[in-house]
C-alpha cells in the first residue's frame, strides 16, 4: 500500500472486546459498501491459534471479489490484512471455505454488499450448513430472513447440499436482488407468543429416533415453562442426496403476535445425548422468550450492521446486550459515523440508531 493511499485508512483492532470473526466480517463488508479502505491488525489476537482461519479468509475473499477490490494480507494464520474496496458488482460468485466453516457467516458478510449491487447476483456458498459457533441455516431461513425482509432485505436461499462438521461438503445457493436504500425497523412491541415450530433433524447413518428424542424433550421442557403455547417440532431424516456426512441437530422458533421471531438451537456432538441436545435449543429459547425482548441473543447483533445503513431510525428492545452486538455498534459507528444508544428499560435493553440511508448509487 502506498504511503498515500494508507492515509485514508481505517485503523481497526482486531482484538476488540470478543476479538472474534465478527470484526473481520462487519469491518469488511461495510469498507466494501462505503469505499473505505481499512486495515484490521491483532486478528484474534486472544485465541489460541490466533490470525485468519480458512472461514474468515473465505468471507474476506468473497467480499473482494464482488467489488474487485484488493485484499493485502490476506494468508491463513495472517494478524493483519489491508483491504481496498473496488465498486460492487453483480453477477455470479463462488465461495468455499473447503472445510465445514459455515455458510451462514459467508452470507453474513456478502449479502448486505450484494444489496447495494447494480443488478442481481448469485452466490455459490460450500462449506457447513450446519456448523458450530456460527448459526444453522435453517435459523437463517427461518429467523433472520423474515425479519430481514422487514428492513427491505431482498434474498432467496436454495439448500442444495446440507454439509457437517468435520468435512463440511454443504451447497447453498443465494440469489440477491438490488435495493434503493434499507428500511429502518421498529421491533418494540413482543405481544404474545403464539406458538413454537422447529425441525429436529438426523442425516448420514445416524437413526431418526435421534431426532424423535431431541424433539420430545425439546417440546416437554417448553410446555413446561409455557404450558398455553402449541409446540410442534418436527423429526427429519434428511436425504442422503441432500445431505454429505453424519449430522443431527435441533432448531426452534417462537412466533408472536406482533410478527417477532426468537429462536433456540444445538447441535449433536459425540457422546451427547440426543435429549440433552433438544433441551439444550429449547432452554436457549425460553430464555429468550423470558426476557421480554423482540430479538433473540443471536439476531440482535445480526442487525446492528443494517440499522447503521438505514434511512431513518431503528429500535430494537432486546434481552442482555452482548459482545457481539457491542463489537457490531463498535465497527458500525467507526465506518459509518452512524450513533447507536442503548438504554435499559424494564428488563429489557433499547437499542437505537438513525441510519445513514446509504444509497445505492447505481440507481
Amino acid at each position: 500500500m502506498t504511503a498515500a493511499a494508507a492515509k485514508n485508512v481505517i485503523l481497526i483492532d482486531g482484538s476488540y472486546l470478543e476479538g472474534g470473526g465478527q470484526i473481520l466480517r462487519n469491518a469488511t463488508a461495510l469498507s466494501c459498501l462505503l469505499s473505505q479502505p481499512i486495515r484490521v491488525n491483532n486478528i484474534r489476537a486472544g485465541r489460541s491459534t490466533p490470525g485468519l482461519r480458512p472461514q474468515h479468509l473465505s468471507g474476506i475473499e468473497l467480499v473482494r471479489d464482488l467489488c474487485g477490490g484488493r485484499l493485502e494480507g490476506g494468508k491463513v494464520s495472517s494478524t493483519e490484512i489491508f483491504f481496498t474496496p473496488g465498486e460492487i458488482q453483480g453477477g455470479n460468485f463462488l465461495a468455499d471455505t473447503h472445510t465445514a466453516g459455515s455458510i451462514c457467516l459467508l452470507m453474513q458478510v456478502s449479502i448486505p454488499c450484494l444489496l447495494f449491487s447494480p443488478g442481481p447476483a448469485q452466490l455459490t456458498l460450500k462449506g457447513g450448513t450446519n456448523a458450530e459457533f456460527a448459526p444453522q441455516i435453517d435459523y437463517t431461513t427461518m429467523v433472520f430472513g423474515p425479519i430481514a425482509e422487514r428492513m427491505g432485505v431482498k434474498y432467496t436461499c436454495d439448500i442444495k447440499r446440507r454439509g457437517y462438521y468435520p468435512k463440511g461438503g454443504g451447497e447453498v445457493r443465494i440469489t440477491t436482488s438490488p435495493v434503493a436504500m434499507v428500511s429502518p425497523i421498529d421491533l418494540m412491541d413482543r405481544g404474545q407468543v403464539t406458538k413454537v415450530t422447529g425441525r429436529a433433524w438426523v442425516a448420514g447413518s445416524l437413526p431418526v429416533k435421534l431426532a424423535h428424542l431431541a424433539s420430545k424433550a425439546a417440546t416437554a421442557l417448553i410446555k413446561r415453562e409455557f404450558p398455553d403455547v402449541p409446540v410442534d417440532i418436527e423429526a427429519v431424516q434428511e436425504p442422503r442426496h441432500a445431505a454429505f456426512g453424519n449430522g443431527n441437530g435441533i432448531v426452534i422458533m417462537a412466533e408472536t403476535s406482533t410478527g417477532c421471531r426468537l429462536g433456540g438451537s444445538a447441535l449433536g456432538k459425540r457422546g451427547v445425548q440426543a435429549e440433552d441436545v433438544g433441551r439444550e435449543a429449547a432452554q436457549m429459547l425460553v430464555r429468550n422468550m423470558q426476557h421480554g425482548g423482540c430479538v433473540d441473543e443471536y439476531l440482535q447483533d445480526q442487525l446492528i450492521l443494517f440499522m447503521a445503513l438505514a434511512k431513518g431510525k431503528s429500535s430494537v428492545r432486546s434481552g442482555p446486550i452482548t459482545l457481539h452486538t457491542k463489537t457490531a455498534i463498535f465497527i458500525a459507528e467507526t465506518l459509518t459515523k452512524a450513533k447507536f444508544t442503548v438504554t435499559p428499560e424494564a428488563g429489557t435493553n433499547i437499542i437505537e440508531c438513525e441510519g445513514i440511508g446509504l444509497e445505492n448509487r447505481h440507481g
